[in-house]
């Protein structure tokens, strides 16, 4: 029968292991470890403002379109503070301008809309930035190794063997390694966040447009 024991002790020598060989990286390792953590941090925190700003309920939708059709504006305005939709405050501009013109209402409208949109955007760029640079760091990182590797071969009055060599060019690639990992993550999490905003963005724009042919309607018909 196998000890159970030993479960719990292979995996602490593979994280030693594995905490060793990133060590061996050097110290370009540190940035690419503080990038890593800084793209999991944006994109937990874009995913929770995301959720929470454009996962619109149909229910409230409907009451939405429901009261703006009876021209009740007042329960319009009481739905839309009830939720932190990125829409709701976009409507909620629109009731607040109900007394100008239309086409400037309209305008007013569509800037909030925009500003809406430019909140969800925030700090999305960054993830950009950490998937071109992390692979750079990276590379740099398989650069400098080599040279340090290449001069200790260099001051090497032995036979070079070629165990010697592999294993500097290996511990050199692991921030190769490293920073392609987090380049990936942050692709990904950048090109996800992205097609999201963009949908949240066609939301906004119809659900306030359909605001807005309402009020107009209304307006025609008094």
């Amino acid at each position: 029968m196998i000890n159970a024991a030993i479960v719990p002790t292979m995996g602490t020598k593979e994280i030693s292991s594995f905490m060793a060989l990133l060590v061996k990286g050097g110290w370009v390792m540190v940035p690419i470890l503080l990038l890593s953590v800084l793209t999991l941090y944006v994109f937990i925190e874009r995913l929770i403002v995301l959720q929470r700003s454009t996962k619109i309920s149909e229910q409230w939708l409907d009451e939405i379109r429901t009261k703006s059709s009876a021209g009740d504006m007042q329960s319009v305005q009481m739905l839309c503070g009830q939720k932190q939709y990125a829409v709701a405050r976009v409507i909620q501009v629109g009731i607040e301008k109900l007394h100008m013109p239309i086409e400037a209402m309209e305008c007013i409208v569509e800037n909030t809309g925009q500003a809406e949109v430019h909140k969800l955007e925030k700090k999305l760029a960054l993830l950009g930035t950490i998937a071109g640079a992390a692979p750079m760091l990276g590379f740099l990182g398989t650069v400098i190794g080599m040279i340090r590797a290449f001069m200790a071969m260099a001051q090497e009055t032995r036979p070079i063997s070629p165990q010697l060599l592999s294993g500097g060019i290996y511990e050199a690639m692991i921030t190769t390694a490293a920073g392609l990992i987090v380049g990936i993550v942050a692709y990904l999490g950048y090109n996800y966040l992205l097609a999201r905003i963009r949908n949240a963005t066609h939301d906004i724009e119809h659900i306030a447009n359909q605001f807005i042919e309402i009020v107009e309607r209304n307006l025609t018909a008094k």
